[in-house]
């Protein structure tokens, strides 16, 4: 009897964006809107000067923010990187594999994508290069609780607790709770993520966070 492989989430995405998918319904519509809402104030309150987008995907949520020069979006799928670099020629965007070369920048962004790291392995190293490549903030928007979920390609995780054991140089500042909370009855118009931010003990800026946008 033939052993059933092991979910890849590098190559699901891939697979995805490949056969026509998108980023999901968390990068469009009002949703889309809200968390460019957060993240675009963010930015202009602490004049954020780089950013690294970790999982920067179809580039459907990148059309909304209003970001430094200075970006570099990061994914895993070849295939989203090949349309984000069509669609935005002056923007930079590398696969995962290299972004350990880059330098840090002031902003690493996590977006929708925690809960898409299903493989323990997968996590641990995309939690490590996400803190690794910021130097003052890091802004994740995601679900914060250990569940398994009815798709292959979703596990909810706790990681608040994991950030809290494996990087004590950085404390969590705020936390915004999602617009729009996620509603089983109309699951692509509602979502389980919030904002998490996170900076440095001695980061010199000073922090607004928005509670309506």
């Amino acid at each position: 009897m033939q052993q059933a492989c092991a979910f890849s989430s590098v190559m699901y995405w891939d697979a995805r964006y490949r056969g026509g998918g998108t980023s999901g319904a968390g990068s469009v519509g009002h949703l889309a809107q809200f968390k460019a809402g957060v993240i675009n104030r963010f930015i202009a309150d602490n004049r954020i000067t780089s950013v690294i987008d970790l999982g920067c995907g179809d580039g459907s949520q990148l059309g909304l923010l209003r970001l430094p020069a200075d970006y570099v979006g990061v994914d895993v799928s070849p295939t989203a990187l090949w349309q984000c670099s069509g669609r935005f020629p002056q923007r930079r965007f590398m696969p995962c594999e290299q972004a350990d070369t880059l330098p840090a920048a002031e902003l690493a962004l996590s977006l929708d994508v925690i809960f898409h790291l299903v493989e323990d392995s997968v996590f641990v190293s995309t939690m490590r290069r996400l803190f690794a490549l910021a130097t003052r903030f890091v802004v994740i928007y995601a679900s914060n609780v250990d569940a398994d979920w009815p798709v292959p390609h979703v596990r909810h995780r706790a990681f608040t607790r994991h950030v809290a054991q494996s990087e004590p140089d950085w404390r969590l500042l705020a936390h915004l709770p999602n617009r729009y909370p996620f509603d089983p009855r109309r699951p692509d118009e509602t979502s389980f993520a919030d904002f998490f931010i996170y900076g440095r003990p001695d980061a010199a800026c000073t922090l607004h966070i928005p509670q309506t946008v």
